[in-house]
């Protein structure tokens, strides 16, 4: 990757943060969960500001309900970090350890560049083995390249899906499924003014492609309104079917 997600701004807003519960949810600190509903879903995240931008656990959380569906989720993301800055600073590896997971989801940046694919691989494989251990699966958070560098996409989403190929694991499309949104509306705009974050809308259809995979429920049965962070993005219920049936196209194309 060009550079690593956070920055000097982000991580004065976030000095000092372990662990953000996901909305709705307690810490990983808890080791526990109420008893889940027949269906439901225990997902731990671990990434960066990729991960925590725009409350995407808490988002995920949300639409899941608005289906009659239950996920509940906790994160371990530090601004900057990649998955081996986890493995050295130990929250990762002693929320997984707590288990009570169905899926860990795993995200750095893009990893377009050589040594960062390698880099993503071999850190999958790590936490692959502490991830069965603790008796869930592992799943990727495929993430895209900053504003500046659309020609790195595809590279991008090579990597994620090698490095969910070399566990076995569950892949999450959201770079791809941007791209799948484009080909119908050119101006969407997915990146926030930073040009690496998500806006709203990136949030909402990474969370629309996240339901899917987790749940195996079709996102395009979900309601016509756009809810991020607890708020309503305000976009045309044209907008929000094109971003659904995008997430849908984008997931077909994966193996479960």
């Amino acid at each position: 990757m060009h550079h690593r997600p956070g920055g000097s701004r982000v991580r004065r807003l976030l000095v000092g943060a372990l662990l953000f519960p996901a909305i709705g949810c307690k810490t990983v600190a808890s080791s526990s969960f109420a008893p889940l509903p027949a269906g439901g879903h225990h997902i731990l995240f671990i990434g960066n500001s990729l991960t925590y931008f725009n409350d995407l656990p808490g988002t995920l959380i949300s639409l899941a309900a608005s289906a009659g569906d239950t996920i509940r989720a906790a994160q371990v993301a530090y601004p900057d970090f990649n998955l081996a800055d986890h493995v050295a600073q130990g929250d990762a590896p002693r929320a997984i350890a707590t288990g009570g997971w169905e899926y860990v989801i795993l995200q750095q940046g893009p990893s377009s560049i050589e040594v960062n694919r390698q880099d993503l691989i071999n850190s999958t494989r790590y936490y692959d083995q502490l991830i069965r251990l603790a008796g869930a699966r592992t799943a990727l958070y495929m993430v895209w390249p900053d504003i500046a560098h659309p020609g790195d996409f595809p590279r991008a989403i090579d990597s994620y899906a090698l490095a969910a190929q070399a566990v076995n694991g569950l892949l999450l499309p959201v770079g791809a499924a941007w791209q799948t949104a484009w080909q119908s509306d050119a101006t969407l705009p997915f990146y926030s003014a930073d040009g690496l974050h998500p806006s709203a809308l990136g949030t909402y259809i990474a969370a629309l492609v996240m339901y899917e995979r987790v749940t195996g429920h079709d996102a395009r049965t979900l309601p016509a309104v756009a809810m991020v962070a607890g708020s309503n993005v305000g976009i045309p219920e044209a907008t929000v079917r094109l971003l659904q049936n995008a997430a849908h196209e984008t997931n077909a194309r994966y193996p479960r």
